[in-house]
């Protein structure tokens, strides 16, 4: 074993091992649950359901779109209550509700349960990095963010196989996997530490500070990155890169899961890196690396002819996102004041949650006009853009 050379290292080598941060892991797989395990089962609801590939992207929007509304709501309310009294309600919630859809016996039941599903999923992909910022500063929240997004990462990686892989069975079985909410949300209960607030001030006073806090440039430019990001992962990746293997290449519901998890494991491997890859270059440049990624990955889905040469855009997928999103959240908790910071970014997720559901919205109109071509160069196109912000608002 390496000798471990200075303090810093070995706090941060034992850092993956500190209860609170596994917990914190913990939500993050519930949250990005929601969609990786079903997406590889897309192909097969539109022939059980009999509906449309592009009616098939409001599984998803109809999943994320409570998030735009209650996502500011629920920070504020952690704010002011306590991260745990928000997170357990809602990790109840996801379970029930998304459970029950396995239960659906048409595509209009399913969409309801989808839609109270986002209502329980709606906080937890932002208090989980807040938490992060909360118990966490320096190298260490860095690490912590690093480690957070390989978990996440795996968890994108593993849900589509196991999705797939469940898919073969039936339809119904991918939307049992929610279920494991229930014994998150007792962790979160007995284990995880909640971090004491300030007194918060009147609400005039606190909604005038956060907004101080967002109104700056460089966090609006931020906050567009993350919409666009989700744009991107949601749309042209996640609803089109699936219909396009089993539409026009055949590929099972294993295989669609499989190809998917390539792209998270190299996520998770990228992103486990970034306390030495910061070190390097700084997370703006790490940024603006993913997006021409982004570009040049979508450029390639949309041009490759063989189903197994898929493999090299999803790895450049995944290291895109590995780069992106740990630097992108890291940067906005430093920011956020500890006081404010659960409403912050909580705007943060309320915002990507528009990415996510503007995603298959956006990917659906450019497939209807152009098909799945026109899907991935919209998508590339935006990454363009995104890497034009970049350079010119966020310094």
């Amino acid at each position: 074993m390496p000798q471990i050379k200075n303090e810093e290292d070995k706090a941060t080598r034992k850092l993956y091992r500190d209860p609170n941060l596994l917990v914190i892991n913990s939500i993050t797989l519930i949250a990005v649950m929601g969609v990786a395990s079903i997406a590889p089962v897309f192909p097969k609801l539109t022939q059980e359901l009999n509906i449309t590939p592009k009616a098939i992207g409001w599984l998803i929007s109809i999943f994320t779109i409570p998030g735009v509304v209650l996502t500011p709501v629920l920070g504020i309310l952690a704010d002011h209550v306590g991260r745990k009294r928000v997170l357990i309600p809602s990790l109840l919630l996801f379970a029930i509700a998304g459970g029950a859809c396995a239960l659906a016996q048409n595509f209009e039941q399913l969409l309801v349960l989808r839609f109270f599903q986002g209502v329980g999923a709606s906080a937890l992909g932002s208090l989980n990095v807040t938490l992060i910022g909360d118990l966490y500063a320096g190298q260490e929240r860095a690490a912590a963010m690093g480690y957070n997004s390989s978990v996440l990462s795996v968890g994108t990686a593993s849900y589509p196989a196991i999705g797939g892989a469940l898919a073969m069975l039936g339809w119904h079985f991918p939307f049992l996997l929610p279920l494991l909410a229930l014994p998150v949300g007792g962790f979160v209960l007995f284990t995880l530490k909640d971090p004491e607030l300030e007194d918060a001030p009147p609400m005039r006073e606190y909604l005038r500070g956060v907004w101080q806090d967002i109104k700056r440039p460089q966090v609006i430019a931020l906050f567009s990155v993350s919409v666009v990001t989700f744009v991107i992962l949601y749309g042209p990746f996640l609803t089109y890169f699936p219909m396009l293997l089993g539409g026009h290449f055949g590929a099972s519901t294993l295989v669609i899961g499989m190809m998917m998890s390539v792209s998270s494991l190299s996520s998770a491997a990228c992103s486990s890196q970034l306390r030495r890859l910061v070190k390097i270059a700084s997370e703006k440049n790490l940024m603006k690396i993913a997006f021409i990624l982004y570009a040049v990955t979508l450029v390639l889905i949309s041009l490759t002819g063989n189903i197994w040469l898929f493999l090299i855009p999803c790895v450049l997928f995944g290291i895109a996102q590995g780069l992106n999103l740990p630097s992108l959240m890291t940067l906005l908790t430093g920011m956020a004041p500890t006081k404010h910071r659960a409403a912050f970014m909580s705007i943060n997720g309320m915002v990507l949650r528009l990415g996510q559901s503007l995603g298959p919205l956006v990917a659906g109109i450019a497939f209807s006009i152009w098909g799945f071509g026109g899907a991935f160069y919209a998508g590339a196109g935006l990454a363009i853009a995104m890497l034009v912000v970049l350079v010119v608002a966020v310094k």
